[in-house]
């Protein structure tokens, strides 16, 4: 678990992150350099999930280099699916990271919704809906390894 005290917000207890797979931590189907390591040395405080509907169909080759279990989005209404995931994990214990159009509900669900800069694009909604905008995924994964950061960002 990571705690932190912000300002106009106050305490959180983050429990889990939940990752947006392609166009967040792969792209074009292919993982990002790194991002299985990054992953793990998160995964002692927080528990990793990974969301994904399987654009490249490349899920379960992407599992396997993860070593983190990949959840499948159904085609269709992603976005509430995506939303509905962060709830019943209980919202205010997750931090998001997404960057597409259908992760734009549960980056506004999660405590801390981080949208990320990518390569594929990033949607105007998912923009709007995030607490915090990185530049790309090494950014926020970092400010989540680093949270005092979060919290000079967050702070009213």
């Amino acid at each position: 678990m990571i705690e932190m005290n912000i300002p106009g917000r106050g305490i959180l207890q983050i429990e889990h992150l939940v990752c947006d797979l392609n166009g967040t931590l792969a792209l074009d189907g292919k993982l990002m350099e790194g991002i299985p390591r990054i992953l793990r040395s998160l995964s002692d405080r927080l528990t990793v999930h990974i969301l994904t509907a399987d654009t490249y169909g490349k899920s379960q080759t992407l599992e396997l280099q993860l070593g983190f279990p990949v959840s499948l989005i159904q085609p269709g209404k992603e976005d509430l699916q995506k939303t509905e995931y962060v709830h019943q994990l209980g919202a205010e214990k997750v931090i998001a990271i997404g960057q597409g159009r259908n992760d734009a509900g549960m980056l506004n669900a999660a405590a801390i919704g981080i949208c990320v800069l990518s390569n594929e694009g990033t949607a105007i909604q998912a923009i709007t809906a995030a607490d915090i905008l990185a530049k790309d995924i090494y950014q926020a994964l970092e400010l989540i390894e680093k949270p005092l950061r979060l919290v000079a960002t967050l702070r009213k």
